[in-house]
């Protein structure tokens, strides 16, 4: 997996979904005349879609020791 770990993807999903609660809180704010505006809600959410995957599949490749289930079946007609 490209030298990414389990604890490291599950910290990147943590600080995004931290990033998310906190654009969900305040995304914008206007002093005066100028307004500023934090980040994009649909760029955190699709890196938020990124790392879960990224967790998933650690998640299995550890628990399935980095293998993939296949089986192979043969019908037959006794």
């Amino acid at each position: 997996m490209a030298g990414i770990t389990l604890e490291t993807a599950q910290k990147h999903l943590d600080a995004w979904l931290e990033a998310e609660m906190a654009v969900t809180n305040a995304q914008s704010y206007t002093i005066g005349s100028r307004t500023m505006t934090k980040a994009n809600l649909t760029e955190i959410r699709n890196a938020i879609e990124y790392w879960q995957g990224k967790v998933s599949a650690l998640e299995n490749a550890q628990k399935y020791g980095g293998r993939n289930r296949v089986r192979r079946v043969v019908p037959r007609d006794l």
